[in-house]
């Protein structure tokens, strides 16, 4: 199984038009994508699946679903078959790996040594721990390398078993899901899978639960009767958890107003978004800030003038070679 590997230059952007596009560019490999600076894009149509992880800055991910923001630490598994495209913030450095379903197959079998007969990737969202980080930039820096063939393949087994082993936890819920067989809860667990995921994604919105059921092909009621009983909590109470852990990423690194951040997440209530907020991280988002020393902006900021010293400076070019530094640096977390 060969592994590809293109890196994107300021503003460079890949499109694939589809699975037999995919097929006619890159055979049945396992492409891995690195990109640097501002307007980097990968877009894919109709591909199965791909894993999508920024190391530095944010990644903006859009589906046919909505758009999002992904940051260092996090890790997302997108639908199969579905069109997604992944683009750095200005100098962010990110990571994204696709392949056809064959491809996908051939490499899971590989990785998970045949322990299970279709060993498979579910799509989701991931806290990323440092060792899969670490895993992925050296998957790609061995493919942009032109490592020999078998030193690649043994780096990409290592990281796709610690993904298959970050997503053990799912073969749990799966068996909590209604259905007389184990085909049957694996097709519960994807509907509802794909209801959180959307929640995780659009937790700053207004979502209410008969659109969610709808997504899941549920009534209302038997929807909220089976994702409490496959996560262990309600689709209410699992929004409120994603919007205020929305909300401590951007205590700690926006300049915004604590009220205007609670307003942003979909808190109206600025007192409820504090009481909230302390029971679930036993600190205060002001507490917080200040542990992390952001400064809040200014109400009368807007047309405050500055030095040119003190402009944010503009994202340059990465190149290939720009790219394999960044990558070596990138593993210092």
């Amino acid at each position: 199984m060969k592994i590809i590997s293109e890196a994107l230059r300021f503003g460079a952007r890949i499109d694939i038009a589809g699975s037999e596009a995919y097929r006619q560019r890159y055979g049945d490999a396992l492409l891995t994508v690195v990109g640097g600076g501002r307007g980097s894009a990968l877009t894919s149509q109709q591909v199965s699946g791909g894993i999508f992880m920024p190391l530095r800055g944010k990644l903006q991910v859009t589906t046919g679903e909505g758009s999002f923001v992904l940051e260092p630490g996090q890790l997302f598994l997108s639908e199969p078959d579905q069109r997604i495209q992944g683009s750095g913030r200005g100098a962010a450095l990110w990571i994204a790996i696709l392949a056809p379903a064959s491809g996908w197959r051939r490499a899971l079998r590989r990785a998970s040594g045949m322990i299970a007969p279709e060993p498979n990737l579910v799509p989701a969202w991931h806290e990323a721990p440092t060792s899969l980080r670490r895993l992925a930039v050296r998957l790609v820096r061995a493919a942009l390398s032109h490592a020999s063939e078998d030193a690649a393949l043994a780096v990409c087994d290592d990281f796709l078993s610690a993904l298959l082993e970050l997503q053990r936890d799912f073969d749990s819920l799966i068996g909590r899901c209604p259905g007389r067989t184990y085909s049957q809860r694996h097709s519960v667990f994807l509907r509802l899978q794909r209801v959180r995921n959307h929640m995780a994604a659009s937790c700053h919105q207004e979502l209410d639960v008969p659109e969610l059921a709808r997504r899941a092909s549920y009534s209302p009621w038997h929807f909220i009767r089976a994702f409490h009983a496959v996560y262990g909590e309600t689709p209410h109470a699992y929004l409120v958890k994603q919007r205020l852990e929305r909300a401590r990423r951007l205590v700690r690194s926006s300049p915004l107003a604590i009220s205007e951040i609670a307003l942003a997440i979909g808190f109206e209530n600025r007192c409820a978004f504090s009481r909230l907020f302390k029971q679930r991280f036993g600190i205060s988002a002001a507490e917080l800030r200040r542990e992390h020393g952001v400064t809040p902006r200014r109400a009368n900021s807007r047309g405050v003038r500055c030095e040119v010293r003190e402009l944010p400076v503009r994202a340059v070019s990465a190149t290939r070679f720009a790219n394999s530094g960044q990558l070596a640096a990138a593993t210092d977390f």
